[in-house]
């Protein structure tokens, strides 16, 4: 036995900043830097980070890991093949929800998740929602799924952050309810431009940042919110710090990092209960219904002006946000796999 564990950074490479991609690189930063002696990091060359690299991920990686006792997939994929994998699991929304997916690549994802349920030495998922939906689809034993999770950065996302010299660049020159997510139909955001035309009329206009992805399916885009497309990784924190309030309506979450992400930033977080959002927000958040514009509208304008709810939502999140650091979510996926070595 050798104790090393190599890490497929594949997901890291990626250009995007997505949370599977954001969850790589805190791990394959800071896994290495906590255990030097234990992480091996491995990465194919850049032209592979996308749909290429999935035979990357089958066929060369599980071979240059070989002197390796255990290998670490951090972004819901691993060698199907493979019965030494520790796989983390952001979600099962492949499978909560086939549609939300396209064809070809729905039916890999779903086959993906279901070859790491069964041969997979520990799965680690970010909350006790996405581990009581791999024991009640996939029938994994719960001793095998350990949960980490994720966090932020406290030194990129805190209070006080200037968000004028942004606002200004992006020619944001009302109050705004913040949006961030991919453009796919389960982050719900039509439900922003439906919600769009009250909150305008009461000052606040709705901004979405992020891009979209050709292998998941999208709500057509309707006139309302202002789309930014992706925003820089060095912008996200002044983009929260502006907000009014920050609003994800999604339809399901394995966690909802964004909502952490607002929290840290002193903005005040509209949410909905599916998933694993209200685990991971507690009563730090307003909940809506996900398919009420009219209540969404309600909450973001609570949010936003009522000095109250505001001043509870801002502290409550400052506590929600600071107990959830990237450093723990690393010491805890590192204690996991100590379990799994020893």
């Amino acid at each position: 036995m050798t104790g090393l564990v190599a890490v497929d950074a594949r997901a890291a490479i990626r250009p995007e900043a997505g949370g599977v991609e954001r969850v790589t690189r805190e791990l394959t930063s800071r896994l290495p830097a906590l255990r030097p002696e234990r992480y091996r990091v491995l990465a194919p060359p850049p032209r592979l980070a996308h749909r290429a690299g999935h035979l990357w991920e089958q066929i060369a990686l599980p071979v240059r890991a070989r002197d390796a006792e255990l290998l670490l997939c951090p972004a819901n994929a691993s060698p199907i093949a493979g019965r030494r994998n520790v796989v983390f699991v952001h979600d099962l929304a492949a499978l909560v929800e086939p549609d939300w997916y396209g064809g070809a690549y729905g039916r890999w994802h779903r086959r993906l998740l279901r070859a790491a349920a069964r041969r997979a030495r520990l799965a680690i998922v970010p909350s006790e929602t996405v581990r009581d939906e791999l024991v009640d689809r996939l029938a994994m034993p719960r001793e095998r799924i350990a949960v980490a999770p994720l966090g932020v950065d406290p030194a990129q996302f805190h209070g006080g952050i200037a968000a004028d010299p942004l606002r200004r660049r992006l020619a944001l020159e009302r109050p705004y309810v913040l949006a961030v997510g991919t453009a796919i139909a389960r982050k719900n955001l039509g439900l922003l431009d439906r919600a769009a035309p009250a909150l305008a009329d009461a000052g606040l206009d709705v901004v979405v940042a992020g891009g979209d992805r050709g292998y998941m399916r999208g709500d057509a885009v309707a006139a309302g919110a202002r789309r930014l497309g992706h925003v820089a990784e060095r912008d996200l924190a002044a983009l929260y710090a502006g907000a009014a309030a920050f609003a994800l309506p999604s339809l399901y979450e394995g966690f909802g990092l964004p909502c952490i992400e607002a929290m840290a930033c002193g903005t005040p977080v509209v949410t909905t209960d599916r998933g694993a959002l209200a685990e991971t927000c507690g009563d730090a958040a307003l909940y809506v219904d996900p398919g009420d514009p009219d209540a969404l509208a309600r909450a973001c304008l609570l949010a936003a002006h009522d000095a109250a709810t505001r001043e509870r939502l801002v502290a409550a999140g400052h506590r929600r946000a600071a107990g959830l650091t990237w450093d723990r979510t690393a010491r805890a996926v590192d204690g996991a796999i100590g379990s799994a070595l020893a």
